[in-house]
Formats: C-alpha cells, sequence, structure tokens
C-alpha cells in the first residue's frame, strides 16, 4: 500500500517536473489565463473587428456608410433580421393549418374589421379609411403618406383559409403570401395560374394592383386567376362578389388600390402542379428579330411559360417552358439552392457563349426564381452578393426583406434613390413592343430589362384593351440605375408615361407616378369604378385610387 502511494506520488512529481520544463517553470494561474485568452481569441478578433468598424463608420459617418456602403449594414443586420421574419411567419403559417384554426378566426376578424369600420362612421366619418398595415411592410417601395392623415383599419389577416380540390379554388387570406402560397399547395400537387415573382408579395396587393408571371400569356393577369372577393365596405357590410354575383364590384375591384372597400378574402383558381419546368434558353441579336421571336413564342399556348430579358439594345434570351414530371438527371438544375448564380447571371451566360440550351428546374425554383436577386436589384446593394464565395457562406441568409430596406433606408437614400434609381414597369400592345424598348432605351438606358407576355381580355374595369377583343401585351420592367446622359426622374418618367399612354398602355400603379389626375383617367378607364363609388358612399370613405399612387401621396 506504501508502495502503492509512493508510486503515485512519484509519478505525479515527474509530470510536475515535466509541466515546468514545457512551460518554463511558469505558474499555473498564468498558464490558465494564457489557455483562457487562447480560447477568447476568436471573441477578441470579433470584437476588435467591430471596434474597427464602428470607427470607421464615426470617421466617414453613418449617413455617409449608410448610403454608399449600405452592404455593411444590410449584411450585418438587415439579412439576419430577415432570416428571423421568414422563420416568424412560416412557423405561424404551419400551426395555423395544423390547427385548423384559421376558418375560425377569419370570421371573428372580419367582424372586428365591420366594427372599426361602423366605429368610424359613429364618429362622424370625419377622415378617409385606409388599412392600417404599416407602409414599410408593402413591397412598394414608397410609403403612403396618406397613413398618418386617415383612420387606420387594423386588418391582421395572413392565413390560408381552405383548399377546395373538388371546385380546383384556393381560398384565401389577403395578407397570403406567394412564398407562403405555393410552399402550401406544391406539397399537394397544386399551383395557382399566376404566381408573380417575388416571395413576399401578398394575394391583396396583387388584387387591388396587379401581378403577372411567364404563363400570363396563357391566364392574363393576377386577377383574371381570381373567382371571388369579399370585401367589408363603407357602411361595415360584408359582401362576396363573382362574375355572376356582385358582378360590377367584381370587374371594379382590381387596381382600386382599396378605394372601394377592405378586402377581407379571395378565391384563386388552382391547377395541378408538375415537379420541374423544362426550360429552353435561346441568345437573340437584333432588336426586330428578338421583337419578332418574343411575339411568336407568345402566341403559342403550349409553351407553359415564356419570359425574356433584354441586356442591351440588341441583345437578348428568350426562354420558354413547359411543365413536366419527367427529367433528364443531368440536365435538372436546382437554380433556388442558396449556393446557386442568381438567375439573370446565370441566364447571361448562354448570351456570352452564344448558345442555347435546356435545363429542368424544379416547378417551385422556377416560380421564384428571380426573389434571391430581388431581380437584379440586389447587385446594387451588395455588389458581390453572385460572388461564390458570399453565395456558400452567406446566400441562404438572401434576399434581404423589401421592408426592412424601406424602413431603414432613411432620407438621405430615399432622395438617392428616387433621381438615381428607376423601377417601373409598362404594360404595352405586344405590336408596340419594338418602339417601347426604343424608348426606353432612350429615356432610360436601364438594363437588363424584363419582358413577360400577358393576354388582356376585354372585361369591364379600369384595364381593357382598346378594342372589343381581347389582346396580347407585354410587361416591360426596368429596374435599375438609368445609363442616360443627364437623367432627371421627373422629366424622364413623364416621357415615358406619355409614350405609354399614346400606345393604350398601363403603368403599374406600385411605381412612381408622376401623371396628372386628369393624364391618369386617359389611361385608364374610371367609368365603372367612379359609378360604383357613388353607388356606395366610398367618396366620403376612401380617397380616389389616384390620391393613393400620385407621387404627392407617397415619399
Amino acid at each position: 500500500m506504501g508502495r502503492g502511494r509512493g508510486g503515485r506520488r512519484g509519478g505525479a512529481g515527474r509530470r510536475a517536473r515535466e509541466r515546468r520544463a514545457r512551460y518554463g517553470g511558469v505558474p499555473a494561474a498564468v498558464r490558465e489565463r494564457v489557455r483562457a485568452a487562447v480560447a477568447m481569441s476568436p471573441v477578441w478578433s470579433l470584437g476588435a473587428g467591430l471596434l474597427l468598424l464602428l470607427l470607421w463608420v464615426r470617421h466617414r459617418g453613418l449617413e455617409a456608410v449608410l448610403v454608399h456602403h449600405r452592404w455593411v449594414f444590410v449584411c450585418l443586420f438587415l439579412l439576419p433580421l430577415s432570416i428571423l421574419f421568414d422563420v416568424y411567419y412560416q412557423l405561424r403559417a404551419w400551426a395555423v393549418w395544423r390547427l385548423h384554426s384559421a376558418p375560425r378566426q377569419h370570421a371573428q376578424r372580419v367582424r372586428h374589421i365591420q366594427a372599426q369600420v361602423r366605429e368610424w362612421k359613429n364618429e362622424g366619418s370625419k377622415r378617409y379609411m385606409c388599412t392600417g398595415r404599416p407602409g414599410w411592410l408593402t413591397v412598394s417601395l414608397r410609403v403612403g403618406k396618406y397613413k398618418k392623415t386617415h383612420k387606420n383599419i387594423m386588418i391582421n389577416l395572413m392565413d390560408i383559409l381552405e383548399v377546395d380540390k373538388g371546385r380546383q379554388v384556393v381560398r384565401v387570406e389577403p395578407l397570403v403570401t406567394m412564398g407562403q402560397l405555393t410552399a402550401h399547395l406544391n406539397p399537394m400537387g397544386w399551383t395557382i395560374p399566376v404566381v408573380p415573382e417575388l416571395d413576399d408579395l401578398t394575394v391583396g396587393g396583387l388584387i387591388m394592383g396587379t401581378g403577372i408571371e411567364s404563363s400570363s400569356h396563357i391566364y392574363g393577369l393576377f386577377q383574371h386567376t381570381c373567382v371571388a372577393y369579399e370585401l367589408v365596405l363603407a357602411d361595415g357590410s360584408l359582401v362576396r362578389c363573382s362574375p355572376t354575383e356582385n358582378s360590377d364590384l367584381f370587374y371594379a375591384v382590381p387596381w382600386s388600390c382599396g378605394t372601394l372597400g377592405f378586402l377581407v378574402a379571395a378565391e384563386i383558381k388552382m391547377i395541378p402542379a408538375k415537379k420541374y419546368v423544362k426550360i429552353h434558353y435561346e441568345p437573340v441579336r437584333g432588336l426586330q428579330k428578338i421583337c419578332e421571336k418574343f411575339a411568336e413564342e407568345s402566341k403559342k399556348k403550349e409553351n407553359s411559360f415564356v419570359e425574356g430579358l433584354v441586356y442591351s439594345l440588341e441583345e437578348a434570351v428568350i426562354m420558354t417552358g413547359v411543365l413536366t414530371d419527367e427529367a433528364e438527371q443531368s440536365k435538372i438544375n436546382r437554380i433556388g439552392n442558396y449556393y446557386k448564380p442568381w438567375f439573370f447571371k446565370h441566364v447571361e451566360k448562354y448570351l456570352k457563349a452564344d448558345r442555347t440550351g435546356v435545363e429542368y428546374i424544379p416547378s417551385r425554383h422556377y416560380y421564384h426564381r428571380h426573389t434571391r436577386s430581388i431581380f437584379w436589384e440586389l447587385q446594387d446593394i451588395i455588389p458581390f452578393g453572385n460572388n461564390p464565395i458570399f453565395r456558400y457562406l452567406f446566400g441562404w441568409m438572401v434576399p434581404p426583406k423589401i421592408s426592412l430596406l424601406k424602413l431603414t433606408q432613411g432620407e438621405a437614400i430615399r432622395k438617392l434613390y428616387e433621381q438615381h434609381h428607376v423601377v417601373q414597369d409598362m404594360l404595352v400592345p405586344m405590336k408596340s413592343l419594338e418602339k417601347s424598348i426604343q424608348t426606353f432605351h432612350a429615356d432610360l438606358n436601364v438594363y437588363p430589362l424584363w419582358l413577360c407576355p400577358f393576354i388582356l381580355p376585354n372585361n369591364p374595369g379600369m384595364v381593357h384593351p382598346k378594342g372589343d377583343e381581347t389582346e396580347l401585351y407585354v410587361d416591360i420592367g426596368a429596374y435599375g440605375e438609368p445609363k442616360r446622359k443627364q437623367f432627371e426622374a421627373r422629366a424622364s418618367m413623364r416621357q415615358m408615361e406619355k409614350f405609354v399612354r399614346s400606345v393604350h398602355g398601363f403603368q403599374m400603379l406600385y411605381a412612381d407616378c408622376y401623371m396628372t389626375r386628369e393624364e391618369f383617367w386617359d389611361m385608364f378607364d374610371g367609368s365603372l369604378y367612379h359609378k360604383l363609388r357613388e353607388q356606395m358612399n366610398c367618396k366620403d370613405a376612401f380617397p380616389e385610387v389616384y390620391d393613393k399612387i400620385c407621387k404627392a401621396a407617397r415619399h
């Protein structure tokens, strides 16, 4: 026993001598501090990095950093916040659907909206009403000033209410987003005919404004895929409208921007979903050839999707797609994965290589192919965002929420964007496409341009063809910094608006509108809209649509 204890003491002594030899007689307390310092080195590095960043921000000035180096703020703060937003809303939507609580709560919430409207009436109807949703939460780049002066009616309706496979209709609340809807329907084997691009676009915004997608050459605008609306009117009553029930109201609601009533539910057609979209990429050179090829493909009903990206006045890639359940494994491109190149950059490779190509893209990836790069807007915010290293390390956090970008942009950035940045969608007849692209080039010189064809039926309402028959139109989307010399936002956009009116086209109302009231109603047909505002006593309840969307009403 004694020998054993002595052996252990001898072994401990040898280990102690070895440690002293290794550390040169450094005391244990010091060694522990060294180890702690080594363990804390990542924290110290992070702290030192943040300190240097703060010193740099203080030296340059916060406003200068937010304007000229906005990516710093976006990467450090807005991307993580955007992830938290998404996780919260996805978990909420999942829980509501699993608990089957949406229909029950829907009726209760609608009654609450009706009560708020009746309270407004009892108070004397002194102010116009509008939704209480904060302006920065909308996808439009501008915030309505009217929110501060109007009676805000709180509308918290963001759930999918019913999927009716028999009627092939999905019933939803107005704040349901496109990302939420496709994530819900696709696993069931369904989708909606027109899935406008960005994940955060809401059903209500797409009805009260408008929406479009590369399937619109078959199905029309988003409003044309809706079969019924439910609204709370200025007297607090709840009304359902469809092509056969309160039909005037049904056709007047689209593009009215919430000035006829509060949308509380919508029924949208569903179609069977397939696993993939087989995409054919074709580079085309020469403006006349671009327009001819695009018009030709847009008239083919066998094309499930048609889209064009114009990279210069003489260069474009025309894409056509068909839905399919079969795919060549070697040609599958999961373009929506976070580490993949941005879609518009991927498409540009076919133009640079001057070759055609075929790929199979999973359907939901295709529907939201421009979401990660917000079309091509994100390259102006995070210039290195498409770099492979950034994509692999941080691509899973992209994109930042548009609403958060708006909330944090500040007055300096707002003015900078207003004068040196364009976000516009102009809807023109297909027969005027060539002349329209030339006008966009002369007045803006912004590339790429997005081309999306759509059928415009001769229905009543604010937007319809000039003649008595359905006509093929095209949406020309311009997003980015104009390269035209001496570009001046107001003068250039008024020139563009004048041209669009001259070809009987239309301007999407989410964008900056510089038209006068007379010019606005020259572009849009207000006959049914004004008739219903008189009949339903809307004039004292809601502002006219022009007063909500004109430049003076937004900042």
